[in-house]
Parts: C-alpha cells; sequence; structure tokens
C-alpha cells in the first residue's frame, strides 16, 4: 500500500539535461513546436492561465530555486493533498497521448532534498544515489 505524499507527472525518458521533464514542460513544448490543433491549444493555453492564478511559481518566490549549479536538476512535485491542481493534470496527459509522448505517473515519500516548499507542492534535487536516499520510496505508475 502507498504511502506515497507527493505526485509528479513526467516524461519516461530523460531530458538531453539529464532530468525527465514535467507533465507542463512536455505540453509547452509541443505547443512551442506548433503542434496542438486548434482545440488542444485553446485548452493547453486555458489550463496554463488557470494554473498560472491558482499554483504558486516556486520561481517567484525564490529566482534561484532552478539554477542548476545550486540546484541540480531540480523538479516540482505535487503534494498528494493538491487534488485541486493533479486532478486537471488528465487533460494535459491526453494531449501528450495524442502526441506519443509518453508520460508517467510518479509516487513518492521521499523525491529529495527539498529546496522550496509551499501548501501544494515541494521543489526538490532529486536524490542521485538510491544508497543515498534516507527513507521512503518511489513509485511509477
Amino acid at each position: 500500500m502507498s504511502t506515497a505524499i507527493y505526485v509528479r507527472f513526467q516524461g519516461a525518458t530523460r531530458s538531453p539535461k539529464g532530468h525527465f521533464p514535467g507533465v507542463f514542460a512536455l505540453a509547452n513544448g509541443l505547443a512551442r513546436e506548433g503542434r496542438l490543433s486548434a482545440e488542444q491549444y485553446r485548452f493547453w493555453r486555458a489550463g496554463n492561465d488557470w494554473y498560472d492564478a491558482h499554483y504558486p511559481n516556486p520561481s517567484h518566490a525564490d529566482p534561484s530555486v532552478y539554477d542548476h549549479d545550486l540546484n541540480p536538476g531540480a523538479v516540482a512535485w505535487f503534494k498528494a493533498t493538491a487534488g485541486h491542481l493533479i486532478e486537471r493534470v488528465d487533460g494535459y496527459l491526453e494531449i501528450l497521448a495524442a502526441h506519443e509522448v509518453a508520460c508517467e505517473r510518479v509516487e513518492s515519500t521521499d523525491p529529495g532534498r527539498v529546496v522550496y516548499e509551499d501548501e501544494v507542492q515541494v521543489v526538490v534535487v532529486p536524490w542521485e544515489n538510491e544508497a543515498a536516499r534516507p527513507s521512503g520510496g518511489t513509485t511509477r505508475r
């Protein structure tokens, strides 16, 4: 039985930078490349606007949170209690599936060293070495 308290939706393959891009980065990439249909674009734009209004941007609170030298590979995870945010990810997953972009849901009790936290999310530097992880685990679904 899972006791995950953090949830992340991410690509199934590593980016050239070595991390697994999150669901928003993947969808934003499709939009930037002009690959979305008109309907997908409308959903993506409205969805991003909604998240911008309802989801704190860690970079606004701490501009260094995603600094590669200070926090290499930093990624955001939802807190499992942020159901109102997590439930809206499905539309993004549908867009990614339509474009054959593999994305997975990952759950963890300890995804890495926390470098930012607010009421709905954490940004962590992932544990580099499984043996170095102090406790907890990660499951993929």
